[in-house]
């Protein structure tokens, strides 16, 4: 048993250890590096939908990304300037997109829960 004198905040405090006897493993070997080849993978992204090649006529494009909440014309519906054509969520507001004039639908190339960016066709119109 060895003893030791040791002082902690002013106070000192006579202290006897058992002494340890026996073997421990240790590890003095050192792994030696390894080199591993590593090919390149690719990973694949999901693909935005196709886009449907419009129809001759007048495009109502999304003016901001978003989702499209609601469509509220289809195919052949006729409509009112000031009409409320679609609802897209941006940035968790509902946004109106409005028919700017009087018209028809000609094609319907979005749908409910559609994800769009600035400029994405929505439906043609004539």
């Amino acid at each position: 048993m060895k003893k030791y004198v040791v002082t902690v905040n002013g106070n000192r405090y006579e202290v006897e250890v058992d002494e340890v006897k026996g073997e421990f493993p240790t590890s003095t070997q050192v792994a030696a590096p390894v080199e591993k080849q590593v090919s390149a993978k690719t990973i694949s992204t999901p693909k935005a939908a196709p886009k449907a090649a419009a129809k001759a006529g007048e495009k109502i494009e999304a003016p901001m990304p978003g989702t499209i909440l609601k469509v509220n014309v289809k195919e052949g519906d006729s409509f009112k300037e000031g009409d409320v054509l679609f609802i897209l969520e941006a940035m968790k507001m509902e946004n109106e997109i409005k028919a700017q004039k009087d018209g028809k639908v000609v094609q319907m190339i979005t749908s409910p829960s559609s994800q769009v960016n600035t400029g994405d066709a929505l439906a043609v119109i004539e």
